[in-house]
């Protein structure tokens, strides 16, 4: 094939001028990777290789002089310049006449071969879509918007967790409320030039945002005594519009809008200089929107000084004193503004301090762990990180993989989904510190974590809207609206990160049942967590969408209030993605809110979360699912006993709010549960703003394109089947002639037009009335268990539908329906005098001996509700 280059490897002469250039020019295409002269045979160079120091692995992500690809893992092949004697007489006892076929220098990239190239290739996993960063390079720089101007400087927190609880503010009554007075009468010292609203739009994005010189922004100071503060927001997630100086040490502060809209101001985060030890500051935001928030009652914000960082391992904690949340008194005409004033002593003179609503997660801290998973040659064998997609601005968008490799395709096959994602709202941070926890327990050595990994597939992405993260938004992508808003649209090119999200679980759902789906968000307004549901419509899973939020309101007590959850589908949240994906047919389909405040529950009462207790309720997560899905199904039961009590006396309690007093033992099951239950709106961002005026058009053309393509009518082939045809309607026509004269022929008139569905479906007609009731359910997904299963008995009454329940309760052994529990306690919480026998060694077997999981592949099947 190249004489000269053969020529080369047997005598070390020089090759032809051309030779030479096709040797660097498939070098630069990776079909090389060696030094000249030392080309050694495949067989004997793995041999070499096995016991060879000098061949390393790494975690490397799309290089372009690597010879393999791999996401995760991959060999990365350094020939020695020299071997010693034995090598050499292993290349040299080796038969060269193959060598364009045999050697790994010049074989295409897509093909794996064993150790003595004696078995037929396999084709390695396909390549990525995007680079990766590189364990030995720099990570991937975030893309901004080419209107924002960014700083150099990298900013970076260390984690650290309070000694002792911080507990709330208690407000006295009287704190103090500054009159807002603007810039007319004090000095501004710090303010954005330009910064996209309403109206305009993205366009373009660069690595660094704007082009050209970064302008100092913050004033400068006049000597060593000029006390004003210097600030700072133009970093990532940094958000702070102005500054304006109306005291000695008092400060109005204008927070930033998210780009491309005029309103969502909620989040902030930002840096102070040139701070004095011993002296009472106070700041005041005064453009909030929202009216009602946790500053309200006791929530304090956040503060990291970083001479306390460096010098004693302090990190981020709660500070603030005399905070209100008020009403600002300036009316523009426009919405009310909210204002929200606290004082605050700074711990160092001359210190850079930052302060924050939650403790930030970046999309460069993000990528570090992701980096940190990838180069671990443990967690690499069974996380598979890939690229979803690209964000508007060019960001990756990551798809973590999460599962144990099967030992049978079969096994593989028979393996359950769960979906889980994050930061769809970029200022809600604390849906990525619970996704951190959730990951660093499911990548652990824990025997609940590999068995989770042995019967689930996690399919995890921790930053849906890496754009909204990078430039410091608090609800929206670059496209200026809500992309929880929009899990219903058509347009991928404008909101790629949910379109491919949804058409991910698309093609999930066609491959294996998706168990769970949960999207982790953050609440301004409510303290502790809680989900939101979908109340099910069927009769067959008549509350056990509440299962889960109720077991895992029980494995987190003083954390997780199943009060507060919600399970109502309102019209204004059709777009969401828990709405989305339960009328794909995913059950159990959730979103989580983590407030941004604390617990008021248990012995964490009154006190501010940390990220410990966030990253603690990833692990509670996995924990539920253990519990939600134990083959024992007494926990399960117990919850859905627990359920219907609880709901029984919420309905009493709504009659007698109304004055009424009936007995429902006999029909309380069918009231609806959405009339029982109250919104589920927490935030002024429920409604959707629609899409943008500039892709109005794009969307009705796509519309208008996807009604247009109607499924044509399949034209009969035969003339057999038209005759056959002709004939069934003459007759269908002569015996509708006949039908006011003859009852009877009306009846087999109705039967005949009947006959051929059921001909096509002889079975029992009840599976149909079932579809009927559930048209988004897919009856395969939502019964995965085997139907000769014993442990479908306790549930029997549970998943019959309603015109069985009568004939099942005539058999020996059914047990009907409780009577309803009167108790004076009607919350839908957990009854305080109810308390399930909660058995914490599950598969106590499995975790003493790893060589008996050959027996879980068939839990699959027929244990999971």
């Amino acid at each position: 094939m190249f004489p000269a280059l053969e020529t080369e490897l047997k005598q070390e002469t020089l090759p032809d001028p051309y030779e030479d250039f096709m040797h660097h020019h498939l070098q630069y295409y990776g079909y090389f990777k060696a030094q000249k002269g030392n080309l050694p045979n495949s067989a004997a160079h793995q041999r070499v290789w096995k016991t060879s120091p000098r061949y390393e692995l790494n975690g490397s992500f799309g290089e372009k002089q690597d010879l393999i690809s791999d996401t995760l893992e991959k060999e990365t092949f350094l020939w020695p310049t020299c071997l010693s004697s034995t090598g050499h007489a292993q290349v040299d006892a080796v038969n060269r006449d193959s060598l364009m076929l045999s050697s790994p220098l010049l074989r295409s990239r897509q093909l794996l071969y064993d150790e003595l190239d004696e078995v037929n290739p396999r084709l390695r996993e396909p390549r990525e879509l995007f680079s990766f960063f590189s364990s030995r390079g720099p990570l991937q720089a975030p893309r901004w918007p080419i209107e924002c101007e960014v700083i150099k400087e990298n900013i970076h927190h260390i984690e650290w967790v309070p000694p002792q609880p911080e507990y709330f503010y208690q407000p006295t009554g009287d704190e103090k409320v500054p009159e807002i007075v603007g810039e007319d009468q004090g000095t501004v010292v710090y303010q954005l030039d330009s910064v996209p609203t309403e109206g305009a739009y993205f366009t373009s994005s660069r690595i660094g945002g704007k082009r050209g010189i970064i302008k100092e922004l913050a004033v400068t100071l006049q000597g060593p005594e000029d006390n004003t503060l210097l600030f700072e927001s133009r970093f990532e997630s940094g958000n702070l519009q102005k500054a304006v100086r109306v005291g000695i040490y008092e400060y109005e502060l204008t927070l930033r809008t998210d780009l491309y809209t005029d309103k969502h101001t909620q989040w902030f985060y930002f840096r102070v200089q040139n701070t004095r030890k011993d002296v009472t500051y106070r700041f005041t935001i005064v453009n909030l929107l929202k009216p009602k928030s946790l500053y309200a009652v006791g929530m304090k914000p956040l503060m990291y000084s970083q001479l306390d960082a460096i010098t004693y391992n302090v990190g981020w904690r709660r500070e603030g004193h005399e905070i209100k949340y008020y009403k600002n008194n300036m009316d523009d005409g426009q919405q009310p503004l909210y204002c929200l004033t606290w004082t605050v002593q700074f711990p160092h003179d001359q210190d850079t301090c930052f302060f924050a609503h939650f403790y930030p997660y970046t999309y460069t801290d993000l990528q570090c762990y992701l980096l940190s998973v990838a180069n671990n040659p443990i967690q690499s064998q069974f996380c598979k990180l890939r690229a979803l997609c690209r964000s508007l601005a060019g960001n990756t968008v990551y798809l973590l993989t999460i599962t144990n490799p099967s030992r049978t395709p079969q096994e593989a096959a028979a393996k359950k989904a769960v979906v889980l994602s994050a930061r769809v709202h970029p200022g809600e941070s604390n849906g990525s510190w619970i996704m951190r926890g959730f990951l660093d327990f499911i990548l652990s050595n824990s025997p609940d974590a590999q068995l989770l990994r042995d019967i689930f597939v996690f399919k995890v992405i921790p930053m849906l809207n890496p754009d909204g993260v990078i430039v410091g938004n608090y609800r929206c992508s670059l496209a200026g609206r809500d992309l929880n808003r929009h899990y219903k649209t058509v347009l991928k090119d404008s909101f790629p990160c949910i379109w491919y999200t949804k058409n991910m679980i698309k093609r999930l759902l066609e491959e294996r049942e998706v168990l769970l789906y949960c999207d982790f968000h953050g609440h301004s307004r409510k303290n502790n967590i809680f989900l939101y549901g979908c109340n099910s419509n069927s009769r067959r899973h008549w509350l056990h969408e509440r299962v889960f939020p109720l077991m895992l309101s029980k494995n987190a007590p003083d954390k997780f209030c199943f009060d507060s959850c919600n399970f109502k589908v309102q019209k204004c949240k059709e777009g969401t993605g828990r709405v989305v994906m339960w009328r794909m047919g995913i059950l159990n389909s959730y979103t989580m809110e983590s407030t941004f405040g604390g617990s008021t529950l248990g012995s964490k009462r009154d006190t501010h979360f940390t990220v410990e207790d966030l990253k603690s309720l990833g692990y509670h997560v996995c924990d539920t699912i253990l519990d939600f899905c134990d083959p024992d199904q007494t926990k399960y039961t117990q919850c859905l006993q627990e359920l219907k009590e609880l709901l029984q006396q919420e309905i009493h309690k709504k009659f007698n709010n109304f004055g009424q007093d009936m007995d429902l033992d006999g029909n309380w099951s069918d009231i609806p549960l959405s009339d029982i239950e109250s919104s589920t709106s927490g935030s002024d961002s429920s409604l959707s703003d629609g899409l943008p005026i500039h892709l109005l058009s794009i969307a009705d053309e796509l519309n208008q394109k996807m009604i247009l393509k109607k499924p044509k009518k399949k034209r009969l082939q035969t003339r057999k089947q038209r005759n056959e045809q002709y004939q069934k309607n003459y007759l269908m026509r002569e015996l509708k002639l006949t039908e006011n004269s003859t009852p009877g022929r009306a009846r087999f008139a109705s039967t005949l037009q009947k006959q051929p569905t059921f001909l096509k479906n002889p079975e029992n007609s009840s599976a149909s009335i079932i579809r009927n009731e559930t048209p988004r359910l897919n009856e395969t997904q939502l019964s995965g268990r085997d139907k000769d299963s014993s442990l479908d008995q306790p549930l029997t009454s549970l998943v019959l539908p309603k015109n069985k329940e009568i004939i099942q309760s005539k058999k020996p052994g059914f047990t009907a329906s409780c009577s309803p529990k009167r108790s004076t306690n009607s919350s839908l919480g957990p009854a305080p005098d109810v308390k399930p026998n909660w058995p914490r060694t599950r598969y106590s077997a499995t975790r003493k001996d790893r060589t008996a999981m050959a027996v879980y592949p068939s839990l699959h099947i027929y244990t999971y509700p």
